[in-house]
């Protein structure tokens, strides 16, 4: 039998996709402690870190200035994390939004990128990717995002859902260098006309699901910027290892 998009985008196992423990969360406690340990990163890239020092090697040598000052990334992009991504972007399970927000406030500087900024804005899709998904897997963090912090925080930026618009698809991006990626991204990404003069002088805070060499948060950011944001940050669910 097949169910509309709407009525499964709760529908979430009552047993621990992890290990298996019954009644559960999605993702219960023992396991997002053991998987989802807070750890040292790069404030730029969000790269791990062996010791306690706001930039990465790639970071403090790069000579252009980053449009993404500040990356806030919940988990490695690892077990068990990119199977559930995996169910979330392409197994048509938007419901793994609310679990991967959860886990995304606890990192930390999260909750206070929510508050700090003035609109979050999902990275988009083009519109032949969106109707063939059926959804943006950002933009259903987003919105699972705010209705969480709602819950404890009393200022919360509001969601920006149509301010950055994607113009053209770009090809597999796989085993590309960062500069490879920038070159295939440069000039994907607008901000709406709509949008443009609240964004003017704000601080925007960009949401994605998964983060490689950063290449599509930096060209979401230089669209941003030139359409007169003053500061972008992002907080991400997940971040590939370095590249």
């Amino acid at each position: 039998m097949h169910f509309p998009l709407s009525l499964r985008a709760g529908w979430l196992p009552s047993i621990c996709e992890v290990c298996g423990g019954w009644p559960s969360q999605p993702i219960c406690a023992a396991c997002a402690q053991r998987f989802a340990v807070p750890r040292l990163r790069c404030t730029c890239c969000a790269a791990p870190m062996a010791v306690e020092i706001d930039r990465c090697g790639s970071c403090i040598t790069r000579v252009e200035s980053p449009a993404v000052g500040q990356c806030v990334v919940a988990v490695d992009y690892a077990y068990p994390w990119d199977r559930i991504v995996a169910q979330f972007k392409f197994q048509r399970q938007p419901g793994w939004a609310q679990p991967m927000a959860e886990l995304m406030l606890r990192a930390p500087l999260a909750r206070q990128l929510m508050s700090d900024c003035h609109a979050v804005v999902p990275v988009p899709l083009t519109p032949i990717r969106l109707a063939t998904r059926g959804y943006n897997q950002s933009w259903e963090l987003v919105k699972a995002l705010h209705r969480k912090a709602l819950r404890t925080q009393s200022q919360v930026a509001p969601k920006a859902p149509h301010a950055l618009l994607r113009t053209g698809e770009t090809p597999d991006q796989h085993s590309l260098s960062r500069e490879e990626r920038m070159r295939n991204l440069r000039g994907v990404f607008l901000v709406s006309p709509q949008a443009s003069p609240s964004l003017s002088g704000s601080h925007v805070l960009l949401v994605d699901d998964v983060t490689t060499t950063g290449a599509t948060l930096q060209a979401a950011g230089q669209a941003l910027l030139a359409a007169g944001a003053a500061r972008v940050s992002a907080l991400v669910f997940a971040r590939t290892p370095a590249v």
